[in-house]
């Protein structure tokens, strides 16, 4: 009898969990299928799952346009700085602040739960950036988003689970702080590293609204601020007429498909890097939550 139902709890876990699955996978489907689809066949079947009638000048047209190359190459970039940049930020603040011994270790804690609460709100942020210097640079697409005490106290948590006897070991021979860290606590880490690069990565690549709020020039626009103006239909003329104001029958008729494959290409170096940082996910997240 306790078998049976065991078997029956197991179906129907595999049975939601399979619908979970299809829920969340569909959009990608229908968006990758509409996007290699005619606009005919998409009026046809908005909801397909599968391409109809293959026509590829949707993805024609928006790979010719010289924003979507800028706007790549600067979120690129951004992406990389800002990852590159706060990961060894992280490591160095987490370190001190994961030793018993380091004075005042509570109040800075304190201090990073409270930038976790309460924030300075988006004007003082926009008089701050202004006053830096920093509009319309590259700069304030990424220092605003380069540190977060959530990602500070899970790296924190991580370093607390690694023994203290591996440190101690590498002292009576001689080594020094600067050493331990970065030759036994960083490759001792690569989950958690890991985890915060995929958690930065992302923040970074889906960031838009830095783009809104502090960059005036096309040349600088982030992909995300690109794809707004695709989806708003603010750039879709110039897109959809090759540069020409005067839109053309055919190129309003592929209004739509130009969405859909835009949101393409801006998914795909997502999807591409998730599986490879996958494995380290679930033990990083893991290991950073248990210790407080």
């Amino acid at each position: 009898m306790t078998s049976r139902k065991i078997e029956t709890f197991d179906v129907v876990n595999y049975a939601l969990v399979s619908l979970v699955c299809v829920v969340m996978l569909y959009p990608f489907v229908n968006v990758i299928s509409v996007s290699f689809s005619s606009y005919a066949a998409y009026v046809q079947n908005p909801l397909m799952i599968w391409p109809r009638d293959l026509d590829l000048s949707a993805y024609k047209e928006i790979m010719s346009h010289r924003i979507l190359w800028t706007s790549y190459r600067n979120t690129i970039v951004v992406t990389a700085v800002g990852v590159a940049l706060g990961i060894f930020l992280y490591i160095i603040t987490a370190y001190p602040l994961s030793k018993p011994a380091l004075k005042g270790r509570r109040t800075l804690m304190l201090l990073v739960v409270f930038t976790m609460l309460f924030s300075g709100g988006l004007i003082p942020n926009f008089y701050l950036i202004r006053s830096l210097g920093l509009l319309d640079t590259y700069a304030a697409l990424v220092l605003p988003s380069l540190f977060s005490g959530f990602s500070l106290i899970l790296m924190k948590n991580y370093f607390e689970s690694i023994p203290e006897e591996l440190e101690e070991a590498a002292r009576i021979d001689g080594a020094s702080d600067p050493y331990i860290l970065f030759r036994i606590v960083v490759p001792l880490s690569k989950p958690i590293i890991a985890t915060l690069c995929l958690f930065a990565a992302v923040g970074y690549w889906n960031n838009f609204f830095n783009g809104v709020v502090y960059i005036r020039s096309i040349d600088k626009w982030p992909l995300m601020l690109f794809l707004r103006e695709i989806i708003e239909g603010t750039a879709m003329k110039e897109i959809a007429s090759g540069g020409n104001a005067a839109e053309t029958g055919g190129a309003q008729a592929t209004r739509e498909t130009l969405k859909y494959a835009t949101l393409t290409i801006v998914m795909i170096p997502i999807l591409l890097v998730y599986p490879f940082v996958q494995k380290y996910f679930v033990k990083g997240i893991m290991l950073g939550s248990v210790k407080g």
